[in-house]
Protein backbone atom coordinates (compact mmCIF):
# COMPACT_ATOMS: atom_id res chain seq x y z
CA UNK A 1 0.00 0.00 0.00
CA UNK A 2 3.28 2.66 0.48
CA UNK A 3 2.35 4.89 -2.48
CA UNK A 4 5.11 7.36 -3.52
CA UNK A 5 6.00 10.34 -1.12
CA UNK A 6 5.65 13.59 -3.47
CA UNK A 7 6.28 16.56 -1.47
CA UNK A 8 3.07 17.59 -2.93
CA UNK A 9 1.42 14.59 -1.11
CA UNK A 10 3.35 15.70 2.10
CA UNK A 11 1.76 19.38 1.70
CA UNK A 12 -1.33 17.89 0.88
CA UNK A 13 -1.61 15.10 4.04
CA UNK A 14 0.15 18.39 6.30
CA UNK A 15 -2.59 21.01 5.65
CA UNK A 16 -5.36 18.41 6.03
CA UNK A 17 -4.12 17.09 9.60
CA UNK A 18 -3.68 20.68 10.73
CA UNK A 19 -7.22 21.77 9.30
CA UNK A 20 -8.82 18.81 10.73
CA UNK A 21 -7.28 18.42 14.06
CA UNK A 22 -6.01 21.31 15.51
CA UNK A 23 -5.88 20.27 18.77
CA UNK A 24 -3.35 17.69 17.62
CA UNK A 25 -1.62 19.42 15.10
CA UNK A 26 -0.54 21.95 17.93
CA UNK A 27 -0.37 21.71 21.77
CA UNK A 28 -3.14 22.63 23.48
CA UNK A 29 -2.64 23.55 26.87
CA UNK A 30 -4.74 22.20 29.91
CA UNK A 31 -6.06 18.92 28.25
CA UNK A 32 -8.17 17.29 30.87
CA UNK A 33 -6.75 14.70 33.01
CA UNK A 34 -8.30 13.17 36.45
CA UNK A 35 -9.12 9.90 38.26
CA UNK A 36 -12.09 7.68 38.71
CA UNK A 37 -13.82 4.46 39.21
CA UNK A 38 -15.38 2.21 36.29
CA UNK A 39 -17.37 -0.44 37.98
CA UNK A 40 -15.27 -0.06 41.20
CA UNK A 41 -11.84 -0.13 39.22
CA UNK A 42 -9.15 2.52 39.55
CA UNK A 43 -8.90 4.31 36.29
CA UNK A 44 -7.42 7.24 34.92
CA UNK A 45 -9.52 9.74 32.27
CA UNK A 46 -8.01 11.57 29.54
CA UNK A 47 -9.85 14.38 27.25
CA UNK A 48 -8.86 17.41 25.33
CA UNK A 49 -8.66 20.94 26.86
CA UNK A 50 -11.86 22.39 26.93
CA UNK A 51 -11.43 25.12 24.71
CA UNK A 52 -10.72 22.36 22.45
CA UNK A 53 -14.11 20.28 22.44
CA UNK A 54 -16.07 20.91 19.69
CA UNK A 55 -18.66 18.21 19.67
CA UNK A 56 -19.34 15.34 21.91
CA UNK A 57 -16.71 13.19 22.89
CA UNK A 58 -17.01 9.52 22.07
CA UNK A 59 -14.80 7.30 24.90
CA UNK A 60 -12.01 5.05 24.30
CA UNK A 61 -11.60 2.29 26.37
CA UNK A 62 -8.35 1.33 27.11
CA UNK A 63 -7.70 -2.35 28.30
CA UNK A 64 -4.10 -2.90 29.26
CA UNK A 65 -1.69 -5.41 28.64
CA UNK A 66 -0.83 -8.11 31.54
CA UNK A 67 0.17 -6.53 34.74
CA UNK A 68 1.00 -3.43 32.60
CA UNK A 69 -0.11 -0.22 35.30
CA UNK A 70 -2.53 2.27 33.57
CA UNK A 71 0.29 4.73 34.55
CA UNK A 72 2.15 2.97 31.42
CA UNK A 73 0.04 4.08 29.11
CA UNK A 74 -0.49 8.00 30.16
CA UNK A 75 1.62 9.45 27.26
CA UNK A 76 -0.26 7.17 24.66
CA UNK A 77 -4.07 7.84 26.23
CA UNK A 78 -3.21 11.34 26.32
CA UNK A 79 -2.45 11.41 22.47
CA UNK A 80 -5.51 9.86 21.55
CA UNK A 81 -7.47 11.94 23.54
CA UNK A 82 -6.08 14.66 21.58
CA UNK A 83 -7.59 13.19 18.69
CA UNK A 84 -10.90 14.12 19.99
CA UNK A 85 -11.81 11.12 22.74
CA UNK A 86 -12.53 10.69 26.14
CA UNK A 87 -10.12 7.67 26.96
CA UNK A 88 -10.43 5.45 30.07
CA UNK A 89 -7.68 3.67 31.42
CA UNK A 90 -8.55 0.99 34.42
CA UNK A 91 -6.69 -0.78 36.46
CA UNK A 92 -8.90 -4.45 36.55
CA UNK A 93 -7.27 -7.26 38.89
CA UNK A 94 -8.37 -10.59 38.46
CA UNK A 95 -7.16 -14.50 38.39
CA UNK A 96 -6.18 -15.78 35.60
CA UNK A 97 -5.39 -19.84 35.32
CA UNK A 98 -4.37 -19.00 39.34
CA UNK A 99 -2.75 -15.70 39.11
CA UNK A 100 -3.42 -12.83 40.33
CA UNK A 101 -2.75 -9.36 38.40
CA UNK A 102 -3.63 -7.10 35.68
CA UNK A 103 -6.13 -8.82 33.73
CA UNK A 104 -8.14 -6.66 30.91
CA UNK A 105 -11.53 -8.84 30.37
CA UNK A 106 -14.54 -8.19 28.22
CA UNK A 107 -17.16 -7.29 30.46
CA UNK A 108 -14.96 -4.09 31.20
CA UNK A 109 -16.42 -2.73 27.73
CA UNK A 110 -20.58 -2.60 29.36
CA UNK A 111 -19.30 -1.53 32.44
CA UNK A 112 -17.87 1.61 30.80
CA UNK A 113 -20.98 2.41 29.00
CA UNK A 114 -22.96 3.06 32.48
CA UNK A 115 -20.02 4.67 33.59
CA UNK A 116 -19.86 7.02 30.44
CA UNK A 117 -23.79 7.61 30.95
CA UNK A 118 -23.74 8.65 34.75
CA UNK A 119 -20.28 10.89 34.29
CA UNK A 120 -21.76 12.77 31.60
CA UNK A 121 -24.80 13.73 33.66
CA UNK A 122 -22.18 14.13 37.09
CA UNK A 123 -22.41 17.07 38.31
CA UNK A 124 -18.98 18.57 38.65
CA UNK A 125 -17.60 16.10 35.98
CA UNK A 126 -15.14 17.75 34.50
CA UNK A 127 -16.86 16.30 31.26
CA UNK A 128 -20.62 16.94 32.40
CA UNK A 129 -22.56 17.16 28.98
CA UNK A 130 -19.40 16.83 26.82
CA UNK A 131 -19.50 12.92 26.36
CA UNK A 132 -21.10 10.63 23.54
CA UNK A 133 -22.75 7.96 25.49
CA UNK A 134 -23.64 6.47 22.56
CA UNK A 135 -20.04 5.45 20.90
CA UNK A 136 -17.74 3.27 22.70
CA UNK A 137 -14.16 1.98 20.94
CA UNK A 138 -11.42 0.16 22.16
CA UNK A 139 -8.15 0.40 22.63
CA UNK A 140 -5.63 -2.39 23.71
CA UNK A 141 -2.57 -3.82 24.44
CA UNK A 142 -0.99 -7.68 23.90
CA UNK A 143 -3.52 -9.57 26.54
CA UNK A 144 -6.04 -6.49 26.95
CA UNK A 145 -5.84 -6.59 23.24
CA UNK A 146 -6.96 -9.91 23.14
CA UNK A 147 -9.57 -9.60 25.17
CA UNK A 148 -11.08 -6.72 22.93
CA UNK A 149 -10.76 -8.86 19.82
CA UNK A 150 -12.92 -11.53 21.00
CA UNK A 151 -15.50 -8.73 22.47
CA UNK A 152 -15.86 -7.91 18.81
CA UNK A 153 -17.03 -11.26 18.12
CA UNK A 154 -19.85 -11.09 20.67
CA UNK A 155 -18.07 -14.45 21.90
CA UNK A 156 -17.30 -15.15 25.71
CA UNK A 157 -13.92 -17.19 25.71
CA UNK A 158 -12.03 -17.45 28.49
CA UNK A 159 -9.62 -16.18 29.61
CA UNK A 160 -10.87 -12.84 28.14
CA UNK A 161 -14.24 -13.53 29.51
CA UNK A 162 -14.24 -13.50 33.37
CA UNK A 163 -17.53 -11.91 33.94
CA UNK A 164 -19.88 -12.94 30.84
CA UNK A 165 -21.63 -9.34 29.48
CA UNK A 166 -22.77 -9.21 25.85
CA UNK A 167 -20.90 -7.16 23.53
CA UNK A 168 -22.62 -3.69 24.24
CA UNK A 169 -24.41 -1.99 21.85
CA UNK A 170 -22.68 0.84 21.55
CA UNK A 171 -19.19 -0.61 20.76
CA UNK A 172 -18.37 1.23 17.08
CA UNK A 173 -14.80 -0.31 16.42
CA UNK A 174 -11.15 -1.24 17.94
CA UNK A 175 -7.86 -1.00 17.48
CA UNK A 176 -4.99 -3.03 19.21
CA UNK A 177 -1.63 -2.61 19.78
CA UNK A 178 0.23 -6.19 19.71
CA UNK A 179 -2.41 -8.12 19.34
CA UNK A 180 -3.36 -11.71 17.72
CA UNK A 181 -5.10 -14.48 18.03
CA UNK A 182 -2.62 -17.31 17.05
CA UNK A 183 -3.07 -20.22 19.53
CA UNK A 184 -0.11 -20.67 21.99
CA UNK A 185 2.81 -22.99 20.74
CA UNK A 186 0.82 -23.04 17.74
CA UNK A 187 0.47 -21.85 14.17
CA UNK A 188 -2.81 -20.51 11.93
CA UNK A 189 -5.00 -18.17 12.81
CA UNK A 190 -8.66 -19.11 13.59
CA UNK A 191 -11.57 -16.74 11.97
CA UNK A 192 -12.18 -13.66 13.50
CA UNK A 193 -16.02 -12.77 12.95
CA UNK A 194 -15.68 -9.17 13.91
CA UNK A 195 -18.99 -7.72 14.03
CA UNK A 196 -17.61 -3.92 14.37
CA UNK A 197 -13.64 -2.53 12.43
CA UNK A 198 -10.71 -3.91 13.04
CA UNK A 199 -7.21 -2.09 13.28
CA UNK A 200 -3.82 -4.12 14.54
CA UNK A 201 -1.21 -1.76 14.94
CA UNK A 202 2.17 -4.00 15.18
CA UNK A 203 5.79 -3.55 15.73
CA UNK A 204 8.38 -4.76 13.38
CA UNK A 205 10.54 -5.51 16.39
CA UNK A 206 8.00 -6.80 18.70
CA UNK A 207 9.82 -10.27 20.33
CA UNK A 208 6.61 -11.30 22.43
CA UNK A 209 3.69 -11.13 19.94
CA UNK A 210 5.61 -11.36 16.41
CA UNK A 211 4.57 -9.45 13.43
CA UNK A 212 3.85 -12.60 11.70
CA UNK A 213 1.36 -13.47 13.85
CA UNK A 214 -0.59 -10.13 13.83
CA UNK A 215 -0.01 -10.93 9.71
CA UNK A 216 -2.25 -14.07 10.38
CA UNK A 217 -4.27 -12.31 12.34
CA UNK A 218 -5.05 -9.46 9.96
CA UNK A 219 -6.09 -12.37 7.63
CA UNK A 220 -8.27 -14.03 9.76
CA UNK A 221 -10.50 -10.80 10.47
CA UNK A 222 -13.75 -11.76 8.40
CA UNK A 223 -15.41 -8.24 8.36
CA UNK A 224 -14.10 -5.12 6.62
CA UNK A 225 -12.92 -2.33 6.59
CA UNK A 226 -9.61 -3.30 8.45
CA UNK A 227 -6.60 -2.33 8.82
CA UNK A 228 -2.60 -3.71 9.62
CA UNK A 229 -0.26 -0.95 10.61
CA UNK A 230 3.22 -1.55 10.64
CA UNK A 231 5.51 0.66 13.10
CA UNK A 232 9.01 0.40 12.18
CA UNK A 233 11.67 -0.33 14.69
CA UNK A 234 8.90 -0.37 17.73
CA UNK A 235 8.71 -3.75 20.19
CA UNK A 236 5.88 -4.94 22.06
CA UNK A 237 6.19 -1.61 24.26
CA UNK A 238 6.20 0.81 21.96
CA UNK A 239 2.92 2.05 23.43
CA UNK A 240 3.89 2.20 27.17
CA UNK A 241 5.68 5.29 28.71
CA UNK A 242 9.03 2.85 28.80
CA UNK A 243 10.50 -0.04 27.98
CA UNK A 244 9.51 -3.15 29.39
CA UNK A 245 7.15 -1.80 32.69
CA UNK A 246 7.76 -3.09 35.92
CA UNK A 247 5.86 -6.66 36.73
CA UNK A 248 5.18 -7.38 32.71
CA UNK A 249 6.93 -9.88 30.72
CA UNK A 250 10.06 -8.07 29.36
CA UNK A 251 10.62 -7.87 25.21
CA UNK A 252 14.08 -9.43 24.98
CA UNK A 253 13.88 -7.82 20.80
CA UNK A 254 15.15 -4.04 21.87
CA UNK A 255 12.74 -1.05 20.21
CA UNK A 256 14.97 0.75 17.34
CA UNK A 257 13.19 3.79 17.59
CA UNK A 258 12.29 6.19 20.29
CA UNK A 259 9.44 5.78 22.83
CA UNK A 260 7.60 8.86 21.76
CA UNK A 261 8.00 7.96 18.00
CA UNK A 262 6.54 4.50 18.56
CA UNK A 263 3.87 6.54 21.01
CA UNK A 264 2.84 9.20 18.76
CA UNK A 265 2.87 6.90 15.46
CA UNK A 266 0.31 4.59 17.21
CA UNK A 267 -1.91 6.91 18.67
CA UNK A 268 -1.86 8.81 15.78
CA UNK A 269 -3.20 5.57 13.61
CA UNK A 270 -5.50 4.41 16.33
CA UNK A 271 -7.44 7.70 16.52
CA UNK A 272 -7.39 8.12 12.85
CA UNK A 273 -9.10 4.60 12.48
CA UNK A 274 -11.08 4.99 14.49
CA UNK A 275 -12.76 8.14 14.19
CA UNK A 276 -13.08 7.01 9.93
CA UNK A 277 -15.33 4.28 11.66
CA UNK A 278 -17.14 6.98 14.08
CA UNK A 279 -18.19 8.59 10.40
CA UNK A 280 -15.73 11.81 10.24
CA UNK A 281 -15.38 12.09 6.85
CA UNK A 282 -12.37 14.32 7.06
CA UNK A 283 -10.32 11.19 9.12
CA UNK A 284 -11.53 9.40 6.49
CA UNK A 285 -9.67 10.82 3.48
CA UNK A 286 -6.30 11.22 5.33
CA UNK A 287 -6.44 7.22 6.30
CA UNK A 288 -7.21 5.88 2.96
CA UNK A 289 -5.43 8.47 0.55
CA UNK A 290 -3.04 10.46 2.43
CA UNK A 291 -1.68 9.24 5.89
CA UNK A 292 0.51 6.02 4.23
CA UNK A 293 2.13 8.44 1.55
CA UNK A 294 3.14 11.15 4.19
CA UNK A 295 4.12 8.94 7.56
CA UNK A 296 7.49 7.38 7.36
CA UNK A 297 7.13 5.79 10.87
CA UNK A 298 4.94 2.52 9.31
CA UNK A 299 3.62 0.75 6.45
CA UNK A 300 0.11 -0.09 6.02
CA UNK A 301 -2.12 -2.83 4.78
CA UNK A 302 -6.15 -2.53 4.37
CA UNK A 303 -9.48 -3.29 3.20
CA UNK A 304 -12.29 -0.91 2.76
Amino acid sequence: MRRGRTAAAALAGALLAAAAFPAAAAAAPGPITYTTTVNGDPADVYAPAPGDIKADLPVALLLQGANVDKSAYAAYARAVAGYGFTVVVPNHHRVVFGQPGLFAEEAQATWTVAWARGEDGRSGSPLEGKIDTGSLVLLGHSFGGAAGLTLTTGACVPPFCGTPAGKPAELKGAAFFGTNNTPPGGSGNPPVANTVPVALVQGTADGVAPPAAAQGTYGALQSPPKMLVSVTGANHYGITGTQNPAGALPDPSPQTVSQETSVKASARWSAMFLRTVLGDAWSGVWLWNVGDSVDDAVTVQYVR
